[in-house]
C-alpha cells in the first residue's frame, strides 16, 4: 500500500507541531504495514463515502480513504470529542 496526502491533509500536516507530525509520520508508517494496528484504532467513520479514521494520538485523528492499492489522507485534525 502507498500513501497519498491531499492538498487538505499536507496543510494540516504542515500546521502540526513537530511532535505531533513525527506522531503523524509513525502513524502512516503502521497504516501500510497492518491497518489493523491496535495503536490506530482504525475503524470505518463514514460507510457511505467510504471515509476511514485512526488515532494519531487521544487527541488527533486522521481521515482517509482506500483507493485501490493507495491509502488517500484525506485531513489530520483534533478530535472533535
Amino acid at each position: 500500500m502507498k500513501i497519498l496526502m491531499t492538498r487538505a491533509a499536507e496543510r494540516d500536516y504542515r500546521d502540526l507541531v513537530p511532535e505531533l507530525q513525527k506522531r503523524v509520520v509513525k502513524q502512516l508508517d503502521l497504516l501500510i504495514g497492518n491497518r489493523n494496528h491496535p495503536s490506530l484504532h482504525a475503524k470505518k467513520f463514514d460507510e457511505h463515502n467510504n471515509v476511514w479514521q485512526a488515532r494519531v494520538t487521544r487527541s488527533h485523528r486522521f481521515y482517509f480513504k482506500i483507493v485501490g492499492d493507495t491509502y488517500a489522507i484525506l485531513r489530520i485534525i483534533a478530535h472533535p470529542k
